[in-house]
């Protein structure tokens, strides 16, 4: 896969975990595990897009 389609797959997988964490985080009795893990997930898709972003440039 070309690297700038792997950004772009990262972006929308970060994008629907930042929704995922928002609804979570609206809920009556917010889970701090699955927060927790979702933002863990969230912040690895953040650092392999700025990783792919520096090796292209």
């Amino acid at each position: 896969m070309p690297t700038e389609a792997r950004i772009s797959t990262l972006e929308t997988r970060h994008g629907a975990l930042d929704r995922r964490i928002t609804e979570e985080g609206q809920r009556p009795a917010p889970d701090p595990q699955a927060l927790n893990r979702l933002k863990l997930e969230k912040l690895r898709l953040k650092e392999a897009m700025e990783k792919l972003r520096q090796t292209t440039h």
